[in-house]
């Protein structure tokens, strides 16, 4: 295992989910406060989806041919791009337009190109053996550093505006970190070692579609699950979240980002225990048998009476709810060759962030519906993610991963 290689991946992972968090504890309360409606948040944030998808497909199936060291740092030049343009300005057209090139990410999740080609790089790294159990504690530091972004950026701004600073101000100075940390990747990418490179394929005439060959149809299956997962997903991004505790119960900046810390490093945590389940019971039984219960809860979140009561509903689901992450990655990286990871990723992960970017528009107007106290996107996703967890079951448990024994049946 190279090492080295292993712990830039990581601290590129754990910087990038840091400023993730902190910019989706702010990103919807800031647009607010430039005076957008909800209506208009939403189609910001669906396009800022969108055209992270965009961007993602293209460099992450030319990744394998041009080089995930030059992918990476395109991708952090693109992360500054999005910063800067939010910090210089607040006209909606010219946001617009840098929520579709830009990598903006409004849900603390992951954006851009950088999980895929990062997730094919490991791959390279890591053996085989080992790939889901890094890929948990890879889940986990991204998980972490969420939660600290999301807290650090959250008692950032209730100082600042406890202190006299306009909040417009407030949230500037979580952009403006975005931005730097957008530099420091940059930085980091230039360091990482050849042997993140693809082996060159033995027989270079194979014709490729989208950077694939042989596993073209296990990764367009793939791709449609889990669109569908995502699209329920991105009814509540973690924007979208901040945003209806904020409208249903007056939740401040600084309570906001504490409850983001405790859902992230939960999620994190949760995978660590996804890899010690997916030895004894296999990857599709994990992410199934766990993501079903997550979302059970998560349609409980707005039916719950009080505050507190809510939170620990959701947070309780957050520590179940991204089991199903390490395991979705492994099994993806395990039933494509090693030339194709970085496209199947891409283009999984492609699917995940159009699925997501076509739910903050219809989500965002749901919050101010007073039926549900405007909790009908909790409802929503949880309902189309359980239908995405049958559906996953029914096509694929009977194709196992080749580092994967056969389970009794």
């Amino acid at each position: 295992m190279r090492t080295r290689d292993v712990g830039l991946l990581f601290a590129m992972r754990t910087i990038r989910m840091a400023a993730y968090g902190g910019l989706a504890v702010v990103l919807a309360l800031f647009l607010l406060e430039l005076g957008l409606s909800e209506g208009a948040i939403g189609l910001l944030l669906g396009l800022t989806l969108a055209g992270d998808a965009v961007i993602s497909l293209v460099l992450t199936t030319h990744a394998d041919r041009i080089g995930r060291r030059a992918t990476l740092l395109v991708g952090a030049g693109l992360m500054v791009l999005g910063g800067i343009v939010f910090l210089a300005t607040g006209e909606f057209v010219v946001l617009l337009a840098a929520a579709v090139v830009a990598v903006l990410s409004p849900s603390g999740n992951e954006v851009g190109p950088f999980l895929p080609v990062e997730q094919a790089a490991l791959s390279e790294v890591v053996p085989s053996a080992r790939r889901t159990t890094v890929f948990a504690w890879y889940q986990l530091a991204g998980s972490l550093a969420t939660a600290v972004g999301s807290l650090g950026a959250g008692l950032l701004v209730q100082v600042l505006i406890d202190s006299g600073v306009a909040p417009i101000s407030a949230y500037r100075a979580v952009i403006l970190a975005y931005a730097l940390i957008g530099f420091a990747i940059a930085v980091l990418s230039r360091s990482l070692s050849q042997a993140v490179e693809p082996v060159a394929p033995s027989d270079a005439s194979i014709r490729r579609r989208f950077g694939l060959h042989r596993s073209g149809r296990v990764v367009a299956e793939l791709s449609s699950l889990f669109a569908l997962d995502a699209f329920g997903g991105g009814f509540v991004v973690q924007s979208i979240v901040a945003l209806w505790f904020h409208t249903r119960w007056g939740v401040e900046p600084g309570l906001l980002g504490a409850i983001f810390f405790g859902a992230n490093a939960l999620a994190g945590l949760s995978g660590l225990v996804a890899a010690r389940l997916a030895a004894r019971i296999g990857l599709i039984e994990t992410m199934v048998v766990t993501h079903i219960p997550s979302n059970v809860l998560l349609i409980l979140v707005p039916l719950m009476p009080t505050l507190p009561v809510a939170i620990g509903v959701l947070l309780a689901r957050f520590a179940i709810s991204q089991m199903d992450v390490p395991t979705r990655q492994s099994y993806t990286m395990d039933v494509v060759d090693p030339d194709e990871r970085s496209a199947a990723a891409g283009i999984t992960g492609m699917a995940r962030s159009a699925g997501a970017a076509a739910a903050p528009a219809l989500a965002t107007p749901l919050v101010a519906v007073p039926l549900l106290a405007g909790g009908l996107p909790f409802v929503i996703a949880g309902s189309l993610k359980i239908a995405y967890d049958l559906l996953l079951w029914r096509r694929f448990r009977s194709q196992r991963p080749t580092e994967e024994p056969a389970q009794p049946t």
